[in-house]
């Protein structure tokens, strides 16, 4: 009788995992900085998974340069397929004997990265702020891991990870670090040296090289980056980063990655955070100076359980990443800042949430909480969408349920799937059967409309929230909008006391209007509120939006600034959106300027907008 072989769970990877699954992965690696490239050899300890003795091993790969290949010590027959977009070439690796099951091979692939590997971003010595060394960093998904080795690149294979990485300058990677009994990094013949003891999958396999410096911001965390930007990062995310991880271990369970460190990147970075563990890789954006921006810790931080230790098995329940993270990170802040402002980031959420939905399209694919990537590029997906409407179903099953009884769901999920990767249709059986002996609970998750929350396009119903901290900012946007008004002179003590997060909020509502404010209001708004010099880049990236959209072309030269200072695709892409549909040639003018300084992910959804 044939053997069976599980149909993998994940359309997105061509490897076979099904029939055998990389337990642990050694990367010996060096950074050549002139080159732009990285070479050595990975080392794969591949188990079998089938008694049907497979004899191929099939791994993901994307423009890679491959030399040689050994399995058991022994040079093996390989070939690459070819290409097949948007997935790369599938790397086929014979083996003479078939394994048994649970037997295992080592794989030793030699190797090195070209010029188109698209996770990795190679920065010149002027691209950097303090213009001396060159910079390097990766960033892998969701689909770019297979372009710096030979991988199984899905989130349903989780393998443990020894990096050993020879640059010229400091290095951080997803593990953590060798230290000497200082507990300094040491490097031995500018090899740097990490350790990553939790399986996790290739999409959080990252690297960083550059003049790199490091401070605490807590007991068990540093801030890493460039010695110019130090004390300022420190004092950005001294205060808070101890209390988070204190909070949300109440809320789940101890944190079990040993350090949380951050490093800042430069500013072509096009995420706010990537949760990259041990390190969380962030943007600079988010040192604004006021300390408005430290909640896009609390998610990376959250990302420690959610995602890195409980993943989605595929791209298309991305939902449960980034929805329980999203859920998690307003717990955070609801414990160290209080409910109402839980409910003041939901607000900020479902705007943007909105936003996204108008963007794709209310009936698109891409508006569902479970989406169909078959034969698609995960990264044309990405959105908010996953983010806030995964958060609004938690929401919605908290306040279904009420906050006490879910509170006793969320370890138990948590400690159930710790360590593996699910999808939408396990979680809602885990929910069903941890409250089966709860009948009241019970019969309420009866009467959910599982389907409907899974595979509605468009809006999910509007949470009730709130208000409390918007409402003296949607009063003050109603002044604005009876403008020109007797009754009122726009000055600077209209905002005194509100936050920077409010002024998000009033500016989202201002650029909303039917009616819009004239070129004249718009600058006396920026000048008697402080927009147009504002040093927190979420208020002023949406008062250039807002300058734009209302057809002042003096916001032009502004945006195209703040367009070559910031590669946060957050801020980059809606902010191109709008300056295309004021001046399509000056939009493709700045990108065309700006291109070479945006990391390969943002550049490509950059190129999709414009062409739209």
């Amino acid at each position: 009788m044939a053997a069976f072989i599980q149909r993998p769970r994940d359309p997105n990877t061509l490897s076979n995992y099904t029939a055998w699954v990389s337990r642990h992965v050694t990367a010996n690696l060096e950074i050549f900085f002139d080159q732009k490239k990285l070479a050595g050899n990975v080392v794969h300890q591949i188990q079998s998974k089938t008694d049907a003795q497979s004899r191929e091993i099939i791994l993901d790969t994307s423009y890679l340069d491959i030399s040689q290949i050994k399995v058991n010590g022994q040079v093996s027959k390989w070939e690459i397929s070819p290409r097949f977009e948007p997935y790369g070439s599938a790397l086929k690796i014979q083996l003479e004997n078939g394994i048994e099951l649970g037997g295992s091979v080592e794989v030793d692939i030699s190797l090195q990265t070209t010029e188109k590997c698209t996770a990795l971003q190679w920065l010149t010595a002027a691209q950097t702020s303090t213009k001396k060394y060159p910079f390097m960093f990766s960033q892998c998904q969701a689909i770019h891991a297979r372009s710096i080795f030979p991988c199984q690149d899905t989130p349903d294979v989780k393998t443990t990870i020894d990096f050993n990485i020879k640059s010229p300058l400091p290095v951080v990677a997803s593990g953590l670090p060798i230290r000497n009994a200082e507990s300094k990094v040491v490097p031995e013949n500018n090899v740097y040296k990490f350790k990553q003891n939790v399986p996790i999958p290739s999409y959080l396999f990252a690297l960083a090289s550059g003049d790199l410096t490091d401070a605490p911001i807590g007991p068990r965390s540093v801030v890493v980056t460039s010695p110019d930007r130090i004390d300022e990062c420190k004092w950005e995310f001294e205060a808070d980063t101890e209390k988070f991880m204190e909070a949300i271990e109440k809320i789940v369970y101890p944190y079990a990655w040993g350090e949380y460190n951050v490093l800042v990147l430069p500013p072509s970075f096009p995420y706010g955070g990537m949760e990259n563990p041990i390190f969380t890789f962030a943007t600079p954006s988010l040192i604004s100076k006021d300390r408005e921006n430290v909640d896009v810790i609390a998610h990376e931080l959250s990302h420690s359980w959610s995602g890195n230790l409980v993943t989605n098995a595929s791209w298309e329940h991305f939902w449960l990443n980034e929805g329980w993270t999203t859920y998690l990170e307003r717990r955070i802040i609801a414990a160290v800042h209080g409910e109402a402002y839980r409910h003041f980031s939901a607000i900020i959420g479902w705007k943007s949430l909105s936003d996204a939905v108008d963007n794709f399209g209310h009936d698109h694919e891409f508006t569902k909480l479970i989406v169909d990537l078959k034969g698609k590029d995960p990264d044309d997906a990405y959105s908010i969408i996953p983010y806030e409407k995964g958060f609004t179903f938690l929401f919605y099953l908290e306040n279904l349920l009420s906050k006490e009884v879910f509170d006793r769901f969320i370890p138990h999920y948590f400690s159930v799937f710790k360590g593996k990767s699910l999808d939408s249709y396990e979680f809602k059986a885990t929910m069903l059967d941890f409250f089966s002996s709860d009948a009241q609970a019970a019969k309420l998750l009866d009467g959910v409309d599982w389907d409907f929350w899974f595979y509605s396009p468009g809006l999910p119903p509007k949470p009730k929230f709130d208000t409390s901290l918007v409402d003296v900012v949607y009063d003050l946007a109603k002044r604005w909008e009876s403008l020109p008004s007797a009754d009122f002179t726009p000055t600077e003590q209209d905002i005194k006391g509100l936050t920077a997060n409010q002024f998000v909020i009033f500016l989202e509502q201002v650029i909303l209007f039917e009616n819009p404010l004239s070129p004249e209001q718009f600058q006396l708004m920026g000048k008697a509120y402080g927009f147009a010099s504002s040093t927190n880049i979420e208020v002023s990236n949406l008062y250039f939006r807002l300058g734009l959209k209302i057809g002042d072309r003096a916001a032009i030269e502004p945006a195209v600034k703040l367009l070559g200072e910031i590669g946060r695709m957050k801020f980059v892409r809606p902010l191109y959106r709008a300056l295309k549909d004021l001046d399509r040639q000056a939009a493709l003018d700045a990108f065309e300027k700006h291109k070479d300084f945006y990391h390969p992910i943002a550049r490509g959804m950059v190129e999709k907008d414009l062409a739209k």
